[in-house]
């Protein structure tokens, strides 16, 4: 019997970016409120309990499907189990979404830097697909944005392409993918190296500073701790820097 802080929700569609990388989305029985950046906890019953695992929404509140960019993790307890329900599938879903890695719209800043590897990107996609719903209303999007996102190769970029045209588009939004192994990605032609190995490169050509910018960084624990360090020696305070960690220590899901 389904606890009533949990929905049932079908799969209807996915889309597979690489052997352990997919992007999946799922009709809840009914609309499920959130905010974007925050995450929901999806869950499948094994044996006489549930097995939970929260994860970013990468979809719009407007939307009445919940978009999830998922990594497989061998040996987890939930994903190889998520990996394999086909589209028409069932999992469940908490009601309330939780997290509070927001869109800063109470200090004033004008300037946002964002900073994702792989997966990390949904909430960032998140923001920015309400934020062009803004455009569509005929509301100013009042902030300049720039995402760096990382990955080893391009085929991990799964919003590239999307990304790419929404900065074409819009003139306060700026997208930087970059890869770290050019060896095994020859015809990539963008960005090369780790995103925090060329984070500083942009926040001083681009021109944001600690006094007019609130930075985010989410996806990998190095990468978040590294971003923490260069922002904190560019002079960023703390509260102004909004971290999302993945997973902790060894890696999880």
């Amino acid at each position: 019997m389904i606890e009533s802080k949990h929905i049932q929700a079908v799969v209807t569609s996915r889309r597979d970016i690489s052997s352990d990388l997919w992007v999946v989305r799922l009709r809840p029985q009914e609309k499920l409120s959130f905010v974007p950046g925050q995450y929901v906890t999806v869950a499948l019953p094994q044996g006489d309990r549930l097995i939970e695992r929260p994860y970013s929404v990468a979809s719009s509140p407007s939307d009445d499907e919940l978009e999830f960019f998922l990594e497989l993790v061998p040996g987890g307890h939930l994903t190889p189990h998520l990996y394999d329900i086909p589209a028409g599938g069932e999992v469940l879903l908490r009601r309330l979404a939780k997290g509070r890695f927001l869109l800063d719209d109470k200090s004033g800043h004008p300037r946002h830097f964002m900073v994702a590897t792989v997966t990390g990107v949904a909430p960032f996609v998140s923001m920015l697909r309400n934020l062009k719903e803004w455009e569509r209303c005929g509301e100013a999007v009042p902030y300049q944005i720039v995402l760096l996102h990382g990955a080893s190769i391009s085929r991990e970029l799964a919003y590239c392409e999307e990304l790419s045209n929404l900065a074409r588009e819009c003139e306060w939004f700026r997208y930087i993918p970059t890869v770290s192994r050019l060896w095994l990605d020859r015809g990539w032609g963008g960005e090369i190296g780790r995103a925090e190995d060329i984070l500083r490169k942009y926040l001083d050509t681009l021109g944001f500073t600690s006094a007019d910018t609130t930075a985010y960084a989410c996806g990998n624990p190095v990468m978040i701790e590294n971003v923490k360090a260069i922002l904190q020696r560019a002079g960023f305070p703390a509260e102004f820097v909004k971290q999302e960690v993945y997973w902790v220590a060894e890696k999880g899901e």
